[in-house]
């Protein structure tokens, strides 16, 4: 698999997994109708429990970043249109960091400049 996770890190190893398949997916580097890895597999590249990599996985779908299915695994699915649900999602998460960013002193103008950083780095994906 094409992700980095930090063991020592505070961050939940299934929360890394996920990111970072969300990450690579974005940048491209995981394309649209791309089959992930198998559970058992990364659980065990990664020397974790497979219920951890499962737990990435559950969440990734219910991202609705892959479908799965016993028959095929995960695959990849990219929307052309985000969802309502995924919206009101992911205006949630960017509330929360944005005010924790605000609360650790950065501006609108700190922020609207680490907000092009992150979009320009994810140039493939189709959505942005």
């Amino acid at each position: 698999m094409t992700v980095v996770i930090d063991p020592h890190s505070p961050v939940p190893i299934f929360r890394q997994l996920h990111d970072r398949i969300v990450e690579a997916i974005a940048r491209g580097d995981i394309p649209d109708g791309t089959r992930l890895d198998p559970v058992r597999s990364v659980a065990t590249e990664f020397a974790v429990n497979p219920a951890t990599v499962k737990k990435a996985y559950d969440l990734l779908q219910s991202d609705g970043v892959v479908r799965t299915s016993r028959r095929e695994g995960s695959v990849v699915t990219l929307r052309d249109r985000p969802t309502d649900d995924a919206r009101a999602r992911i205006t949630a998460e960017l509330t929360t960091m944005l005010a924790r960013a605000r609360c650790q002193g950065m501006s609108a103008d700190d922020l609207a400049g680490i907000t092009q950083e992150v979009i320009a780095g994810f140039t493939a994906s189709p959505a942005v």
